[in-house]
């Protein structure tokens, strides 16, 4: 697995100048060392973790999203969703797996799997801001199998992006 850190201090769970800097100024969090460790462990059972890079994880109520390269998405979820059914043991929540750098729709597309996206507009507030409006397309839930407010709090937070999610039939 590849990441900002070193495989070494990964592995050994004590951190070089280099890396501790990084953790100090915030550019990797302990959620970051705590999922990038179990990864990396994760990675001679799962030799397709060896060619994912690990960007970010993001934590929200009861989700929790990782960020991975652009491409990598399909080597996590391989293996009939055995890692990410591990990393939901470990956590103890639900997982999300996004692209780094990809387009608005795309992220959102893999925000909100297995809903399909209807429409994405732009919304112009009074303000100068904008808001991001997702119309999604039900399928045969009543409700949706994720929680709508943390996927809403996770974009904001990975993409600073404000999100109006709706649904339709």
């Amino acid at each position: 697995m590849k990441t900002v850190l070193c495989n070494f201090c990964l592995k050994t769970g004590m951190l070089c100048p280099k890396c501790q800097a990084k953790v100090d100024s915030g550019e990797v969090s302990e959620l970051d060392l705590k999922v990038a460790r179990f990864l990396l462990s994760l990675e001679n059972k799962y030799p397709s973790l060896q060619n994912v890079y690990f960007h970010k994880a993001v934590d929200v109520d009861k989700t929790l999203a990782i960020i991975v390269g652009k491409g990598d998405v399909p080597r996590l979820l391989s293996y009939g969703g055995k890692i990410i059914r591990a990393l939901e043991g470990k956590t103890g929540k639900s997982i999300r797996v996004l692209e780094y750098g990809v387009d608005d729709r795309k992220f959102l597309e893999d925000l909100f799997a297995p809903l399909s996206i209807v429409t994405i507009n732009t919304i112009w507030l009074p303000d100068g801001t904008t808001e991001t409006r997702v119309i999604l397309r039900k399928k045969r839930w009543r409700n949706p199998p994720f929680n709508v407010k943390a996927l809403k709090e996770i974009a904001r937070k990975v993409r600073n992006m404000t999100l109006r999610v709706e649904f339709t039939d």
